[in-house]
């Protein structure tokens, strides 16, 4: 076996190296380093873990206030009503905010087609048209004897002519009247409730209020409504 040199022993031991010392400046640099991001993942992790809790709250409030506002909300009533007769169509406005309860029982009626084929039984010229249930109702006649002297009564804007409306509501009953003025009428203040008035096809109404009638006012040959649509806007 061949002896190694002390030469070569020396030159082997210098090329290996040996565990190098850390200095105490880059000790600390490390240690503030590694406190620094322990503080930064410390604020992250309180950042987030608080965060979720205020913002489900929001969320949640958020959530009940549009849950109340859905709930709460009204679906929109038409304004609006076509009445399809024989002679053509009369476009009304309804009258929903003075007579809310006349206005829900006329739309209620209109969805079941309650007025389809409905005829109008007493056409009296210069005054009303009136359809309906009350066929046999003598109030019309009534009405346009006690009538004669209503220009000494002081006229009220909304029983003016081409107004819409109808006989107080009855809880027993299930029918409804529906009257078109075809002049003003002020003694009526206390018989009608106007819901709505004619906003297009007065002419309709007039050639309506021209047909012959009998002694009774009754129409000799029949005229009366076809159907009635609602609409929102026109």
């Amino acid at each position: 076996m061949a002896r190694i040199k002390p030469q070569q022993l020396l030159m082997q031991s210098k090329k290996k190296k040996g565990p190098s010392r850390t200095s105490i400046p880059a000790i600390l640099i490390g240690a503030l380093f590694a406190l620094f991001l322990v503080l930064s993942l410390m604020g992250t992790y309180r950042h987030w873990h608080n965060r979720p809790k205020s913002q489900e709250g929001m969320d949640l409030a958020n959530f009940d206030r549009s849950d109340l506002t859905t709930q709460t909300k009204k679906p929109s009533v038409p304004k609006y009503a076509i009445i399809e007769t024989g002679k053509g169509e009369i476009t009304m406005e309804l009258y929903k905010d003075a007579t809310s309860d006349v206005v829900e029982k006329f739309l209620e009626l209109c969805k079941k087609g309650h007025f389809k084929g409905m005829l109008f039984h007493h056409v009296i010229k210069n005054y009303v048209i009136q359809g309906g249930d009350s066929q046999g109702d003598t109030a019309p006649q009534d009405w346009i004897l006690n009538g004669k002297n209503r220009a000494k009564v002081t006229t009220s804007p909304k029983h003016e002519a081409f107004m819409i409306g109808t006989t107080k509501l009855n809880p027993n009953r299930k029918g409804f009247d529906l009257f078109i003025t075809t002049a003003p009428i002020p003694d009526l203040n206390e018989k009608l409730l106007i819901f709505g008035r004619v906003i297009k096809g007065e002419d309709v109404v007039q050639e309506i209020e021209e047909v012959d009638t009998d002694e009774h006012y009754k129409p000799k040959s029949p005229v009366g409504i076809v159907d009635i649509s609602l609409k929102q806007d026109l």
